[in-house]
């Protein structure tokens, strides 16, 4: 049985869910009891990506229409020049507008002229068409001049073009 049809129309509810919801996530702050304070800089970074979502063979699985796996392959243009590939688990409900995902995606580029790699980790929801969405930097996932980051990404689509919007802290000096 072809699954891929509820799976294009889950990519594109799950798509959807990012359009004018904000992410919501670390800081950066400082653990508590560190012996020495690192200098940070607190930034925004802003740009536009292209995304493409490949569904993934269910062979050996248990065949679920409502559940879906996909490939994740991502570059984005702006103050994040970058390229990210990853995996996304989605499911969704009977009823309309209800689905839920959860993504890990490595991003390798260049963020303020610092250049190194660093893992974003999705979560979301659409409950009957209300998206809520939360994009995190995973703490200590930073490499090379980006090691050390921190921050939250918010991604809202117009008119079918994709925008994020990236809070960030950074150590000082790279």
């Amino acid at each position: 049985m072809n699954h891929v049809p509820a799976l294009a129309r889950l990519g594109l509810m799950i798509l959807v869910l990012g359009a004018g919801s904000s992410a919501h996530g670390q800081t950066g702050a400082p653990a508590s009891g560190a012996a020495e304070k690192e200098t940070t800089v607190s930034a925004r970074a802003s740009g536009t990506f292209d995304v493409k979502l490949t569904p993934q063979s269910k062979e050996g699985e248990t065949a679920d229409a409502a559940l879906g796996r996909m490939a994740i392959d991502k570059q984005f243009h702006g103050d994040l020049e970058a390229t990210s590939k990853g995996e996304m688990l989605s499911a969704m409900t009977e009823v309309k507008g209800s689905a839920g995902y959860v993504a890990i995606e490595r991003v390798t580029g260049t963020l303020a002229g610092r250049s190194g790699t660093f893992v974003l980790q999705h979560s979301g929801t659409m409950t009957r068409g209300a998206p809520q969405l939360s994009v995190t930097v995973v703490p200590d996932s930073g490499t090379g001049q980006l090691a050390g980051l921190a921050g939250k990404m918010s991604i809202k689509i117009e008119g079918g073009k994709h925008f994020y919007e990236l809070e960030y802290t950074l150590p000082d000096t790279p």
